[in-house]
Parts: C-alpha cells; sequence; structure tokens
C-alpha cells in the first residue's frame, strides 16, 4: 500500500522530471512514534491577545520548548500566532508581519496554529477580522509545502485553559495529514480543561469501543487508543471474527461480533459493555460500508445497506449507551464521516448522503450532551488502504495527489485524530467535524 509515484519522486530521474515539469513532489510526512517528544525543535510563539500569556505555560506543560525571540539563520518547527487580539481588518497586516519572515526558516514538516476567538461570539470590526483568519489559514496550508500544516483555532472566552490537548495535537506528527482545518474548543458546551495526568498514555483506565475494528482504519483506531492506554472492545460482523479476535488478543482488548444494524445490536452492546466493563468512555464509530452506483441505477439494498451501516446503527447505538447511561461522565463519541459527505462524489449519493448525516448527528447531539461527554467526527479524503488500493491507477493518482499535501494518507492518520478527540484534555473540543484530507483543493 505504499506511493510509488512518492518512492519514484525521490529517484534520480523522478527528480529531473518533477523539476522540469513541473509535477508534483510530495513531503515524506513525519508521524509519529509512540515514547518521542511530541515536539522535536522549537516553537515560535507570537501575537497580544486573551491567550498570549499562557501560551509558553501550556508548550512547557506538553514538553515543547519555545520562544518569542527569534535569530538570524536558526530553523522552528513550529509556529503560534495569538490573533484573538485582532479587532479590526486594519490590524490583519500583524499576520504578515509575523508569519513573513519566519516562514524561510521553518524545518521540513513544519506546523503552523493560528489562534482566534469564534466570530459568532463578537461583532463589528472584530468579527471581521476574525472571520478572515479563516481565509488566511487555509491559503497558507496550501502555499507553506514541505509536508507543513496550518490550523485555526477558534478558543471561546472562558476556555483559555482548555487548549493543551488540541496544541498537542496540532503541533505534533499527529496530525501528519490535517490540514486548513478549523477548531472550535468551548464553543458547545463545557469551556473547562480536564487534567491529564500522563501526556503520554492519555487514555490509562478508560474503556473504548471501536466498531469495524478487525482491519484497515478500524484496526489502527484500535491500536492507537490501545497505545493511548485505553482497554478497547472491538466490534465487528461474525464473518471478521477471526480477525478481531486475533487484533483483541494481541491488544490484552475484548471483542464482540455481531451486525450492529441487527435490531438487538444496541441492546447486546450497552449489556456487554455494562456487564463486563462498568460502562464505557469511548465510542468509535467506524464501521462503514461502500455500495456504488449511479442513483439512476440505485437498487433498495444498496441504499438501504448503506444508510443503516454508516448512520442508523451508530444513532441507534448511541441513543442506546446514553439512555441506559452506559457513557461514562466526560465520555467521548466519535463519528467517522467522509469528504464525500462534504464535497459529494459520483456514483455515491447513498454514501455520501450516509456521512452527511453523520455530520448532523454530530450537530443534533453537542448542545444536547450532558456531564461532560462530547461528540466529534472525523472526515477522511484519500486513505490508502486495501480497499483504495483496488481503485483504477487513474482514479487513484487524481485521489492521491489533489490535496496540498499531494498524496494520501493513513489509516494512522484517522486514528490519531480521533485519539485527539478521545483525550480527558479535550472536554472543550465540541460539534467539531475535522477533515484528514491532506486539504484537499476541492470540496475543502
Amino acid at each position: 500500500m505504499s506511493d510509488r509515484y512518492q518512492g519514484f519522486t525521490q529517484s534520480p530521474i523522478g527528480k529531473l522530471l518533477v523539476k522540469n515539469l513541473g509535477l508534483p513532489a510530495p513531503t515524506k510526512l513525519e508521524r509519529y512514534v509512540a515514547g518521542a517528544p511530541l515536539v522535536d525543535g522549537t516553537v515560535v510563539v507570537g501575537g497580544k491577545g486573551r491567550l498570549a500569556e499562557s501560551l509558553t505555560g501550556l508548550l512547557d506543560l506538553l514538553g515543547i520548548a519555545s520562544t518569542e525571540a527569534t535569530e538570524d539563520g536558526q530553523r522552528y518547527k513550529a509556529l503560534v500566532f495569538d490573533a484573538t487580539g485582532l479587532t479590526s481588518s486594519s490590524d490583519l497586516v500583524a499576520l504578515r508581519d509575523f508569519f513573513t519572515p519566519l516562514l524561510r526558516s521553518l524545518e521540513s514538516c513544519p506546523r503552523v496554529v493560528v489562534l482566534g476567538t469564534p466570530p459568532e461570539q463578537v461583532s463589528g470590526g472584530e468579527r471581521v477580522a476574525q472571520r478572515a483568519l479563516e481565509g488566511f489559514t487555509r491559503s497558507l496550508g496550501k502555499e507553506i509545502g514541505k509536508g507543513g500544516t496550518v490550523q485555526l483555532v477558534y478558543v471561546a472566552d472562558g476556555a483559555e485553559a482548555a487548549v493543551a490537548s488540541t496544541l498537542a495535537f496540532l503541533l505534533s506528527p499527529k496530525s501528519a495529514y490535517v490540514s486548513g482545518q478549523v477548531v472550535r474548543i468551548g464553543a458547545t458546551g463545557t469551556k473547562k480543561a480536564v487534567e491529564v495526568a500522563d501526556w503520554q498514555r492519555p487514555l490509562e483506565g478508560k474503556i473504548a469501543l471501536v466498531t469495524g475494528a478487525s482491519r484497515g482504519i478500524g484496526e489502527q483506531i484500535a491500536r492507537v487508543l490501545h497505545r493511548d492506554g485505553a482497554t478497547v472492545v472491538g466490534v465487528d460482523v461474525p464473518q471478521a471474527a477471526d480477525d478481531l479476535v486475533h487484533l483483541m488478543k494481541e491488544l490484552d482488548g475484548d471483542h464482540l461480533a455481531l451486525d450492529i444494524t441487527a435490531k438487538d445490536a444496541p441492546q447486546r452492546i450497552a449489556h456487554h459493555l455494562t456487564e463486563k466493563h462498568g460502562g464505557v468512555d469511548v465510542v468509535v464509530h467506524n464501521a462503514g460500508i461502500t455500495r456504488d452506483k449511479k442513483l439512476a441505477n440505485m437498487d433498495e439494498a444498496r441504499w438501504e445497506s448503506v444508510i443503516g451501516v454508516n448512520l442508523t446503527a451508530p444513532e441507534r447505538i448511541t441513543r442506546e449507551l446514553l439512555d441506559q447511561k452506559v457513557i461514562n461522565k466526560n465520555g467521548r463519541i466519535i463519528g467517522v464521516a467522509s469528504i464525500a459527505g462534504i464535497a459529494g462524489n459520483v456514483g455515491q449519493t447513498n454514501y455520501a448522503a450516509s456521512k452527511a448525516g453523520v455530520i448532523g448527528f454530530v450537530d443534533s447531539l453537542a448542545d444536547e450532551l450532558k456531564d461532560g461527554i462530547t461528540i466529534n467526527a472525523v472526515a477522511p479524503g484519500f486513505i490508502i488502504t486495501a480497499m483504495t488500493a483496488a481503485v483504477p491507477f487513474a482514479t487513484r493518482e487524481v485521489g492521491q495527489r489533489l490535496n496540498a499535501m499531494s498524496q494520501g494518507g493513513l489509516p494512522v492518520d484517522v486514528a490519531e485524530t480521533i485519539a485527539w478527540y478521545a483525550s480527558p484534555g479535550s472536554t472543550a473540543v465540541n460539534g467539531n467535524v475535522v477533515r484528514v484530507c491532506g486539504q484537499m483543493m476541492l470540496g475543502a
């Protein structure tokens, strides 16, 4: 499942063709290795606003070196700019003043994070300036190159102390394939932070349910949550039971083989979690299927099976777990949507409807949840899996190159994003849908 084109661009003839023909030259992305520091280098902090005074302390808490003073000839791994103090369009020049002198001083696979105030919480010129940050960060994400990422984090008033888990994710290699995204902290639900005892194993002692866990993205979700300390309860169809049992044995987890669309599936899952684990802390609705056909040729079975697995089952399971109070305080509900649910795709009206419905599912529950429980979703773009390896070559190449990083993502990129949502420190991260797509050029 390797990217052969990316390997070719590193060969002598590949480098020559890339240079002379202007072909995409994807940078090999850095990805997190367990036990490694979150940031291998120094973060430059700038800007003046509500968060400026606390940023250095937050980065110190995470073991990340930072500085406000830069030196000629020095290289930096990341830039963080507090833009919450920008209150008019004329103030936006501060973005140019901070970033322009530093962009050529960045190391490979750099990180840029801009912190702002949710525009809906302010008015007048300040609202104009804060909304402008979205265009700035999305454009910079398409310019930065070298495997870099750029994000905008809107921090609600009162949620200043709740940004640590998000900075830990966005500044680290864990966010390798996430770029051009807008994250909201404290906009919905609680604004308070929950203390994380161990940033290497933030899910220690937690129970995590993962559907579709036996292979592909689901397998990587299970592995990453286990790495972070969780006991994983994997769920998959009986046909995948052998793979599921083998994986859960390797991860010292638990398993449940059932069809999540079965009438009694929500009750069986709730009973299993209650009886064997005393509840659940993280619920990841990863199971999904495709049954592609253009709508003119779409039969009822294709439509209903995709909606049933991808959307109706997560709704029913979540409702049962909430009604029976199986989800513990500060629990996490995480859906897997898709870029298809945002931009659409030919031959996937059923799939795109189901994945857009997952986004609606997040919207519908975000304001309802109590006791620190949150709901968020990831929306993967082109992720290299055994399934995408079977896609025709030309289609696969377009899918991999049509993003700011000129390459496909890996299942672990989706898993790392889910682990960020799952962290106890992400209690103020609620109602978000973050695309894991390398910043796709269309629909993003």
